[in-house]
C-alpha cells in the first residue's frame, strides 16, 4: 500500500486539514497498529518505510507525531467533518 507523502510532523491545526484528509489511511493504519499492540519499529517500516535504525530520531518523531495526531482525530478532529461545509 502507498503512502502519500508525508512531513516528519504533520501540521497542527485546531481544524482537520488538507494533510489530514490525505492521510486519513495512514492515520488509520496507525490507530490500528497501536491498538494491537505492534512495535514501534514495525510500525514505521510498514506504513512510512523508514528505516528505524538508520534514522532512529526521525522515525520516532515520525511515529509519534502522527500517532498523536491520528488520536486527535477520533477525539476531536472528527467533530469537524461533521459540520456543514462552506460551498
Amino acid at each position: 500500500m502507498s503512502i502519500p507523502p508525508f512531513d516528519d510532523r504533520p501540521p497542527q491545526t485546531l481544524r482537520v486539514n488538507s494533510y489530514d484528509e490525505r492521510h486519513f489511511v495512514t492515520y488509520l493504519r496507525l490507530l490500528d497498529a497501536d491498538a494491537e499492540g505492534a512495535d514501534w519499529h514495525e510500525i514505521v517500516r510498514v506504513i512510512f518505510a523508514l528505516d528505524p535504525i538508520a534514522e532512529p530520531v526521525r522515525a520516532r518523531t515520525v511515529y509519534e507525531s502522527h500517532l498523536a495526531r491520528a488520536k486527535w482525530m477520533t477525539e476531536t478532529g472528527y467533530r469537524h467533518l461533521l459540520e456543514p461545509r462552506l460551498q
